[in-house]
């Protein structure tokens, strides 16, 4: 494991970082592979919007400054990239210092193999989610201790994600992926209202089912409605499918999950990385 701050590398944060005394930031965590930054532009986007909603000064610039110096040193990158803006230094208490954010790259080096889906058990968790303050709904903060809480019961079940609902009685996500639900044979995604993340690879598939014309509602689905779950698979950046083949204890066929993976072409979730890397592919050949 690497870490950059502000495009330098380091083996320590400081003491009065507010993300470690307020989780006061925000982050995303991004998948890289053969030196491809997934999802590239969502995972900025995602950032930019965080860093407004926050205000957050931060100069995005340096995460592109920190992975120049990586591959410098790698010969190929693959593995987990952790960026987090941090407000920074500061006294204590609550008000804001005037300086501009950090921007810390973790880099966490692993075997990684083009996408498939994976299949998993499931249930629904016992903890429910409160309801965000309006102006932070959606965004992925630094404040994860319900995350934390939710993972504990996961793993005493024995599951690797979960549906989790709140305190409203609504199905919201899974512990660390959003969810896409099949009723009715029709596709649902949480419309993500009151709580939860608005995760880059749940908006990369609910475009690319736009794009292939696949029936997708962002709306609202209930506890009760469990029972008619058809089914369920779960989706963060580093893996677009985490399907589920027993849920409850009923089984759930695989076919549906395969059909969908083939249609949206899941296993190229990066199209600008594709094209990239046919660009690149055509240079060595003229060369």
């Amino acid at each position: 494991m690497q870490c950059y701050k502000n495009g330098q590398l380091i083996d320590s944060i400081p003491l009065l970082d507010r993300a470690f005394h307020y989780g006061d930031g925000c982050f995303t965590t991004a998948r890289i592979f053969q030196d491809r930054f997934e999802l590239k532009q969502l995972h900025f986007e995602r950032l930019t919007l965080a860093c407004q909603r926050l205000s957050l000064d931060a100069d995005l610039s340096l995460i592109d400054t920190a992975l120049a110096q990586l591959q410098q040193q790698h010969f190929t990158l693959n593995g987990t990239l952790k960026i987090v803006i941090s407000r920074g230094e500061g006294d204590r208490g609550y008000s804001l210092p005037l300086h501009a954010a950090d921007v810390y790259v973790w880099y966490y080096p692993r075997v990684m193999q083009a996408f498939q889906p994976e299949w998993i058990e499931s249930g629904v968790l016992n903890h429910a989610l409160g309801l965000n303050m309006p102006h932070l709904v959606g965004l992925k903060t630094l404040n994860r201790l319900e995350q934390v809480v939710l993972k504990q019961e996961v793993d005493k079940q024995g599951w690797l994600e979960a549906l989790v609902s709140d305190v409203q009685g609504y199905i919201v996500e899974g512990v660390s992926s959003n969810c896409f639900i099949r009723i009715n044979d029709r596709w649902i995604t949480p419309e993500l209202r009151y709580n939860g993340v608005h995760g880059v690879m749940r908006a990369k598939i609910l475009s690319r089912m736009q794009q292939y014309n696949i029936e997708c509602e962002q709306g609202c689905v209930e506890i009760s409605d469990i029972g008619r779950i058809q089914s369920l698979f779960f989706c963060n950046a580093l893996h677009p499918m985490k399907a589920v083949v027993r849920f409850n204890g009923r089984a759930f066929e695989q076919q549906p999950y395969l059909d969908l993976f083939e249609t949206l072409k899941l296993s190229q979730i990066d199209e600008y990385a594709k094209a990239a890397k046919l660009n690149e592919k055509k240079k060595k050949t003229k060369s």
